[in-house]
């Protein structure tokens, strides 16, 4: 038994060998995704284009549009005098957001008077948007605050005691609120997923094109054997990428991992039975490396991405697509990844989403086992 069952591994090996596309997608592709993805996938908010219409040209509006810009959150384009202007810059994409300043901007706050500052944004981006118009009104109104604290001082000629409530934040796990640091993690249960899922099912659809797997059917090995001598390779492969990716997670984006590495990579191990099923189930129903292909990047990969809290938080989801991603082993893995990686936590907190992939992907690999005995019964 465990001959045959090695000589069906090597086999697998010997032909993933010749196949350098295939070999290249195994080894290869998941490290240049996930220096890609590392890179490009980063929704911090910096560096805003900004614009200025500047109708008062005081000291007194020019401190405060150098205010905003050395915040760290804008950029100035330029400073306009036209009002007219700014539509050009925000329709070119030239600038995100323009702002107002009226005329008499500076007499009117030396005066005490109300000072209204129009903000222009553009809305297709969201949350740039969203997030830009926050750190206006948040810099408008400590600068206006610091203003009249010294101008009174000034007045007065005293030192005001002032009392205000400062609040002392701390920011655990990811303390200078990097993006990176939470994507990259993800990357890996990604990687994982599109890796032993998509060559598990073009392999063996693969061997059903070129006709070897009818061969294999025939010949004297049991079920279990050419099922295990086909499994096996890819979770070679998938361990490969594990070690491979927290290497270069470690080493290039320097995100160190917090918790235990041993445990993170028994429950990388439990994710691939899911993934490994997923892709036995689509060799099952297609006929074709291209069905293969389309069943398991738009019906399975891409909406388990979708909805399962790599990009989108899942809290801000329908309550029905919230429903859904229960189901989904990829939701669960991303929860223990990420919170070995930046929290350091341990199995007594995760045993709750190492529970649901387990059961889920048993379920997942049992269907597709049967299923996969009944085709090459």
């Amino acid at each position: 038994m465990k001959g045959r069952i090695f000589h069906i591994v090597k086999k697998e090996f010997l032909q993933l060998k010749k196949d350098k596309k295939m070999l290249g997608m195994s080894i290869i592709a998941p490290i240049l995704q996930l220096l890609l993805l590392g890179y490009a996938a980063n929704i911090d908010t910096k560096n805003i284009p900004v614009v200025f219409c500047d109708m008062d040209n005081s000291r007194i509006s020019r401190n405060y549009s150098e205010t905003i810009t050395n915040s760290g959150y804008f950029v100035k384009i330029k400073t306009i005098n036209d009002i007219n202007e700014i539509d050009s810059y925000i329709n070119y994409g030239k600038a995100s957001i323009g702002i107002i300043i009226p005329v008499n901007f500076g007499k009117n706050i030396i005066s005490g008077k109300t000072v209204e500052i129009q903000g222009i944004i553009d809305g297709s981006d969201s949350n740039t948007a969203t997030i830009g118009m926050n750190y206006i009104t948040m810099i408008t109104r400590e600068y206006t605050q610091d203003f009249l604290i010294k101008k009174t001082e000034k007045l007065k000629k005293i030192n005001i005691n002032t009392q205000k409530i400062t609040p002392e934040i701390r920011i655990w796990y990811n303390p200078e609120l990097k993006s990176r640091n939470f994507m990259v993690p993800g990357i890996l249960g990604l990687l994982l997923m599109v890796t032993t899922l998509m060559l598990t099912s073009l392999a063996i659809v693969k061997e059903k094109e070129i006709g070897t797997l009818e061969q294999l059917i025939v010949s004297p090995i049991k079920p279990y054997e050419l099922l295990l001598g086909k499994l096996i390779p890819f979770i070679i492969i998938g361990i490969i990428d594990i070690i491979l990716v927290l290497s270069v997670a470690s080493l290039w984006f320097k995100i160190t991992i917090k918790g235990n590495e041993i445990l993170l990579f028994f429950f990388s191990i439990t994710f691939l039975i899911s993934t490994l099923g997923i892709g036995l189930f689509v060799s099952t129903i297609a006929s074709n490396q291209q069905q293969a292909m389309i069943v398991s990047m738009f019906f399975i990969m891409m909406p388990m991405m979708y909805m399962s809290g790599f990009i989108f938080p899942i809290e801000n989801m329908p309550f029905s697509i919230q429903i859904i991603t229960y189901v989904m082993p990829l939701r669960y893995y991303f929860n223990i990844v990420r919170g070995i990686f930046l929290k350091g936590i341990g199995f007594y907190e995760l045993w709750f989403d190492f529970l649901m992939m387990l059961i889920i992907g048993s379920i997942i690999f049992t269907i597709s086992i049967l299923r996969f005995k009944k085709r090459i019964g």
